[in-house]
């Protein structure tokens, strides 16, 4: 680790951007923010460019006062109420919302490039304004998309039809708005589809040729699970040196663990994938209408092991109805709540465990590089 990141991580991370030759901080900054239409964000960052073994690079960081006023100890689900932004009505709101949590990122977030930076930042936003519109029927074992656009085969999975544009698809089997009915998903399949819509919108302008490519290889086979997070993603945090428990930028895909083992063991109950819509909410696959609150997850997944019953023929089940009273119940007793947070506002434990950890991951995921000729996104071969 050079010594730029080491400064970095101590407490001023932020943004660290590779350039191609010597530029001045504030006439690249500016550029940056005019880029995303954001200029008046300007007094509030904190800009320096220079030289290491790598080249040139300029460093953005939120001033620590500024950030602390906002999000104060990296609680970034303040950061929108704090700003006064109005990121549902408001695309630019969106975009400052999420600039200036990242600004505030206590791990650099490292761009080979301005352009890369410009695209990060503008796939966060396809996604949260996706997600906000995707609505599913929950359903661990059945799975199934539009006809007309999507075919599905054992080895190949869900591909979409010749000549089908891969962005109406994916808004197709996602958005009833569109398609007029819920299709079923795993709340972790429909995070990949809502991730892999922001990153396809933003190729189709930024890297077309890569998108062609997607495109391709969307009608041959899917690229899913594991894979998927392999190809599409890049991670930050760890279980040795977690992000904030509060850390989150819109766009975020994030995992909330089921600290119950005798519950974690129903198949789709080991916990929840999640995107992270900003404005201290969470995406809610299955109504679309109310997403979660951090407090609202954790009464959740809290009350799914009071929930789990067998049915006739003796399998588990989960009696969702049940979930939502006891929840409710909970709510209204605000020591109740706070017994529960205190036990389920912790980072999560390791897989296996399940001693005294809570539901919190230590990581977050967001796409990798996108544009030509710095882009880490590399399609495997047909």
């Amino acid at each position: 680790m050079n010594s730029l990141m080491t400064r970095n991580m101590a407490g001023l991370a932020g943004i660290l951007i590779r350039l191609p030759q010597a530029a001045d901080a504030a006439t690249a900054s500016h550029d940056l923010l005019s880029d995303l239409q954001v200029l008046d964000l300007m007094p509030y960052v904190v800009a320096r460019s220079g030289d290491d073994a790598q080249g040139t690079f300029l460093h953005l960081h939120l001033h620590p006062s500024q950030a602390e006023a906002w999000a104060p100890s990296h609680d970034t689900l303040q950061l929108c109420g704090n700003m006064q932004l109005a990121t549902d009505h408001e695309p630019d709101d969106l975009t400052r919302e999420i600039l200036v949590a990242m600004l505030m990122g206590p791990v650099a977030f490292e761009f080979p490039s301005l352009g890369e930076l410009v695209s990060a930042v503008r796939i966060r936003r396809n996604i949260v304004l996706a997600a906000r519109k995707t609505t599913l029927a929950f359903d661990t074992e059945a799975a199934e998309r539009p006809e007309d656009c999507w075919t599905y085969a054992e080895d190949s999975g869900f591909t979409i039809l010749p000549g089908t544009s891969l962005i109406d698809a994916l808004i197709k089997a996602t958005q009833p708005e569109v398609s007029g009915r819920l299709f079923s998903f795993s709340c972790y399949r429909a995070t990949e589809y809502v991730t892999l819509l922001g990153i396809a919108q933003d190729l189709e302008t930024s890297n077309p040729a890569l998108f062609e490519q997607l495109q391709s290889l969307w009608t041959r086979r899917a690229i899913k699970s594991g894979e998927f997070h392999e190809v599409f993603l890049r991670e930050q945090g760890s279980m040795e040196a977690p992000l904030p428990l509060r850390y989150f930028v819109p766009g975020d895909r994030t995992w909330f663990r089921n600290p119950d083992e005798a519950s974690s063991d129903l198949t789709g109950y080991e916990g929840s994938w999640v995107m992270y819509l900003g404005n201290g909410l969470f995406t809610n696959f299955w109504k679309s209408r109310q997403p979660y609150t951090l407090v609202h997850k954790c009464l959740e997944i809290y009350h799914w092991r009071h929930a789990v019953y067998r049915n006739a023929q003796g399998e588990q089940h989960m009696d969702e109805d049940k979930v939502d009273a006891l929840v409710a119940a909970t709510q209204q007793n605000p020591a109740e709540v706070d017994r529960i947070l205190a036990q389920m506002l912790r980072y999560r434990e390791p897989q296996g465990v399940y001693l005294n950890g809570g539901c919190i991951d230590t990581t977050r995921e967001f796409a990798r590089w996108v544009r030509p000729g710095t882009s880490d996104l590399v399609l495997p071969e047909l």
